[in-house]
């Protein structure tokens, strides 16, 4: 059994996630499907829902006349009848179990073009639901676009269509300028400008990338983390810039979230980013309430994993690129409350501000295309389907 980044539970906050590293295969957890139905939405739309225990990691494919979702590390409910409601386009649904991933196919009175990414919707469990795949769609107007399989290649970027999603979060902004070098450099311009070098070189590279800010505006760290949920993001990249009370102190440094500081300079650091949030009290205590909502103990190991994957892999582009790593570990561990959610994600410093040279630097176009470069390749390297 495979253990997908997409089936961990989503809830509105959660509690700082533990670091421990245990094998992958420690983690899995078998999804289980709850129930199946369709019905008719305005527009002549036919919806499909598919409820699961746990949130589901899906792809969609499209062989004539059918609609093929594969829900990975899933299990088959073979007693379950499909609840099918009359005027849809669904004339049958059936199930097939394929090693860990399920099938679940639905014949069509006619084709339909590829589903447009605003009419997939994963809803959070409410009520007495768990967890819902919900898919709107409407007869094709044109030629449809078919799949030459129900179980297409995967390819680093896109899953049988479904572009990999990254989050980039520039940090600080508006009236919280962040660190600022000796030169008068500001940590929220260096980090906005290397985030949308980074956007623009993801897009390219076909990723479906999102900014948490695209100009120099203020917003809480809950409100950085809600966007990663809100956009169901694969990966979450903070973008910072540090700064040392001594000036000799240079290099990148890279963090993932945990309940403990690995050291003491972690924790001085995740006290310096955090403390961004108290430049607007209003609405701290709301913030602190929806964190204290606990994950269960495999998603916090699953999340902690899955980070600490790609932390360590956008370390070695660092270094293979010959840009200057901070002394200490490749990577660290702190309780950031920007990196508080069920997406895999990282801390980035990307260098010291408080250093005379790496200012410079940092505010280079040259030297931000260069870690821009780095990223893309860690990102590329990163294992999206485990």
């Amino acid at each position: 059994m495979k253990f997908t980044r997409r089936t961990l539970l989503k809830v509105t906050g959660l509690s700082a996630v533990a670091i421990a590293i245990l094998p992958r295969m420690a983690f899995a957890a078998r999804n289980s499907l709850r129930t199946v139905r369709t019905g008719v939405q305005p527009g002549n739309k036919t919806r499909l829902v598919i409820e699961t225990a746990s949130r589901p990691s899906y792809t969609i494919s499209y062989p004539t006349n059918q609609l093929v979702i594969t829900l990975a590390n899933t299990s088959a409910n073979t007693s379950l009848a499909p609840a099918m409601a009359a005027g849809t386009l669904v004339t049958a649904i059936t199930q097939a179990q394929s090693g860990d991933k399920l099938q679940i196919i639905a014949d069509l009175s006619r084709p339909i073009n590829e589903i447009p990414r605003d009419n997939i919707m994963l809803l959070s469990p409410n009520g007495d639901n768990d967890y819902r795949l919900v898919i709107d769609f409407t007869g094709a107007t044109g030629t449809a676009t078919t799949a030459a399989s129900a179980t297409p290649a995967k390819t680093t970027k896109t899953t049988a269509g479904r572009k990999y999603v990254v989050v980039i979060d520039a940090g600080h902004g508006g009236k919280d300028p962040g660190c600022i070098g000796k030169g008068g450099t500001q940590e929220k311009t260096v980090v906005l400008s290397v985030a949308k070098k980074l956007k623009n070189q993801l897009d390219a590279a076909g990723f479906q990338t999102y900014l948490t800010r695209s100009n120099d505006t203020y917003l809480k760290l809950a409100q950085r983390a809600a966007i990663g949920e809100k956009k169901h993001a694969d990966l979450f990249l903070s973008l910072h810039a540090n700064a040392n009370p001594s000036r000799a102190m240079q290099g990148f440094s890279i963090y993932t979230l945990s309940e403990k500081a690995s050291d003491e300079e972690a924790a001085k650091l995740a006290d310096a980013e955090n403390a961004a949030d108290k430049i607007d009290v209003s609405g701290f205590e709301q913030f602190d309430k929806d964190i204290r909502i606990a994950l269960s103990s495999l998603q916090q190991h699953a999340v902690a994993e899955m980070s600490v994957e790609y932390a360590n892999g956008v370390a070695s582009a660092f270094k293979r690129a010959k840009i200057k790593q901070q002394p200490g570990p490749d990577v660290r561990h702190a309780p950031f409350a920007v990196l508080r959610s069920t997406v895999p994600g990282a801390l980035l410093e990307l260098g010291h501000l408080s250093n005379a040279s790496e200012e410079k630097l940092l505010k280079s176009s040259a030297h931000q295309d260069k870690l821009v470069a780095a990223i893309v390749k860690s990102v590329k390297a990163y294992n999206f389907d485990v």
